[in-house]
């Protein structure tokens, strides 16, 4: 049999509770405990703990004030990455159409399977099955006939569940639920559908476009439109490349002197142009992002003659994009701070210019990374970082 035309061959495949799963499965201890990873802020809370209220990006204390009894770990991040690239190897075994949107899920076509390996269903089954025997982790996944749509099934049918949405049904699944499900709405688009009394997918449904772009504006309007009667026409896709590379750190709200934020910059420009070069990109535009204590947020960008991944150059843009943002930072605070260079290419890619400058620090940078290669991140580092706290590094797909 070959694909039936409007089959539900999409998977969206989600690992559930992610970080705190892995804490579960490596320390029986914890096994049915509510389980928070990461004390001044919830990184992952077990399904136990999300019984009683917690929620990633909850404050620790507010936390432990919902569930007292839980049991707070560490993040170790090398255990997750380990625990990724495990799962991904699942997946790319089951079917050599993989789209990963982050290290913990993925989308997966499996439509042309069904002679070697069974039906969608079938093939769903298996895959969760797998990770749990071969890995050790609960897993979720979703099938239907749009990524939109698994996307939704998956989420409903957490934890660990398989849930199957046929083309017959997809109507009758999607309208019933909330409109938070929809991509795109979150809570100021929500109460704005909630001041006008709609709160199902299905009121949405039964909305012209025109009224929902007028509510909502063109894009957010126009999408909802789409996403209410289930039209997404993408394909899982292999293989993207970042558009930009960045990292970011959140800093509380506590003021810090314009040495310190100097400093926090300093570390998010080697954290990414390091793992530019690990890539093999390069990038012209240099971007700064702020967050305010009002929770308003700036970004501020410059473009480079030329694309690179050399570390000062970067840092010096970017130290350029802060010494102007300054003023607004020194009467509105601070609460979080990032950096990311865009425009990127290819290293390969890119035409060396003359004069060859002998001192532009790129065999510096090169150097470098050998030595945290062979020794580690922290074998080397900037005297201006050493015994400041540079934050947790998040497991990333590959850039």
């Amino acid at each position: 049999m070959g694909i039936v035309p409007g089959e539900a061959t999409i998977l969206h495949a989600d690992l559930d509770a992610f970080y705190a799963s892995v804490e579960q499965r490596d320390d029986p201890r914890l096994r049915g405990c509510p389980v928070i990873v990461g004390a001044g802020v919830v990184l992952a809370a077990s399904y136990e703990a999300k019984a009683r209220g917690v929620r990633t990006a909850m404050g620790g204390r507010q936390a432990m004030r919902l569930c007292p009894q839980a049991i707070v770990v560490a993040p170790r991040m090398s255990a997750y990455a380990a625990a990724s690239k495990a799962v991904f190897e699942v997946f790319t075994q089951t079917t050599p159409l993989v789209e990963g949107l982050s290290i913990d899920e993925a989308f997966l076509d499996v439509g042309g399977l069904r002679r070697i390996s069974g039906s969608p269903p079938e093939i769903a089954a298996r895959l969760r099955r797998e990770v749990r025997e071969r890995v050790g982790l609960p897993i979720t996944v979703g099938v239907a006939r749009t990524k939109f749509l698994a996307k939704v099934a998956s989420g409903v049918a957490k934890p660990e569940g398989v849930l199957v949405v046929p083309p017959h049904r997809e109507m009758a699944f999607l309208h019933p639920l909330e409109v938070e499900r929809l991509w795109g709405v979150g809570r100021v688009t929500a109460e704005k559908l909630h001041d006008r009394g709609i709160t199902t997918v299905g009121q949405v449904a039964r909305l012209g476009e025109a009224t929902l772009v007028s509510m909502l504006g063109r894009a957010s309007g126009r999408q909802l439109h789409a996403l209410a009667h289930n039209r997404d026409p993408r394909p899982v896709q292999i293989r993207r490349r970042r558009g930009s590379i960045g990292s970011q750190r959140a800093l509380g709200r506590s003021p810090r002197s314009a040495d310190a934020i100097d400093t926090v910059v300093v570390g998010l420009v080697d954290r990414v142009t390091r793992r530019m070069r690990t890539a093999g990109r390069v990038g012209r535009t240099v971007v700064l992002r702020l967050r305010f204590d009002d929770f308003s947020r700036a970004t501020r960008s410059h473009t480079l003659p030329r694309a690179t991944a050399h570390t000062q150059t970067i840092l010096t843009t970017a130290r350029g994009l802060l010494a102007t943002a300054m003023p607004t930072i020194e009467r509105q605070g601070l609460t979080l701070v990032g950096v990311a260079v865009g425009n990127l290419d290819d290293d390969s890619a890119v035409q060396l210019t003359l004069p060859f400058d002998s001192q532009s620090g790129d065999a510096l940078d090169a150097a470098l990374d050998e030595v945290r290669v062979r020794f580690g991140a922290n074998a080397v580092t900037r005297a201006v970082l050493l015994g400041r706290d540079q934050g947790l590094w998040v497991p990333l797909l590959p850039d």
